[in-house]
């Protein structure tokens, strides 16, 4: 079965950090590049980061570039998106996601361009 499992979320102050982990299974990893999105209530849905398949690209939403960090362990089949800096605004459900083309989707903000998602992960922001 292909599977992603998002774990780390939570409630975080202003300022404060979290990291979020995404493990993937049912499919090979290695081969395949991986994004974060994002969903606020009441907003779209938000691209936030890709990851290459062996971590030599990486790309980021402006929103949270400079806070944000993609990494990814292929031998635990493993994606993290480190959060620093975190802001009120950041607080939306977070979605680990697979791309349906080995590339940078052309379309990266839209749910078409990911065939594979995880369950979401609450992060809250607030003090």
């Amino acid at each position: 079965e292909v599977q992603l499992v998002e774990s780390g979320g939570g409630l975080v102050q202003p300022g404060g950090s979290l990291t979020l982990s995404c493990a993937a299974s049912g499919f090979t990893f290695s081969r395949w590049a991986m994004s974060w999105v994002r969903q606020a209530p009441g907003k779209e849905l938000e691209w936030i980061s890709y990851i290459s398949n062996g971590a030599l690209t990486t790309r980021y939403a402006d929103s949270v570039k400079g806070r944000f960090i993609s990494s990814r362990d292929n031998t635990k089949n493993t994606v993290y998106l480190q959060m620093n800096n975190l802001e009120p605004e950041d607080t939306a459900v977070y979605y680990c996601v697979k791309p349906k083309t080995f590339y940078f989707p052309d379309f990266p903000g839209e749910r078409s361009s990911y065939d594979v998602w995880g369950q979401g992960t609450q992060v809250t922001v607030s003090s």
